[in-house]
């Protein structure tokens, strides 16, 4: 579907890098375990939670979830 390929087309490489479908969350406190800072990838209507070992060059996703136009992040987590 088209929220792997994204996730696969933009996050394989460059994962940290800030584009106009990537950006960081700084200070969001999701409510799952996670290695700080976590990241936002925008798939059409789905949002896509990660975050980065840098040291270990291993990208975790830890939530997707859709997001109505309206809603905040905070919102849909």
């Amino acid at each position: 579907g088209r929220v792997l390929d994204q996730i696969e087309e933009q996050l394989t490489v460059q994962p940290t890098q800030k584009t106009r479908n990537k950006k960081l969350l700084p200070g969001l406190k999701p409510p799952w375990d996670q290695e700080l800072p976590v990241w936002e990838l925008r798939a059409g209507e789905y949002r896509v939670f990660y975050d980065v070992d840098d040291a270990d060059r291993v990208v975790t996703v830890r939530a997707i979830r859709r997001k109505p136009p309206h809603a905040t992040t905070e919102e849909i987590l």
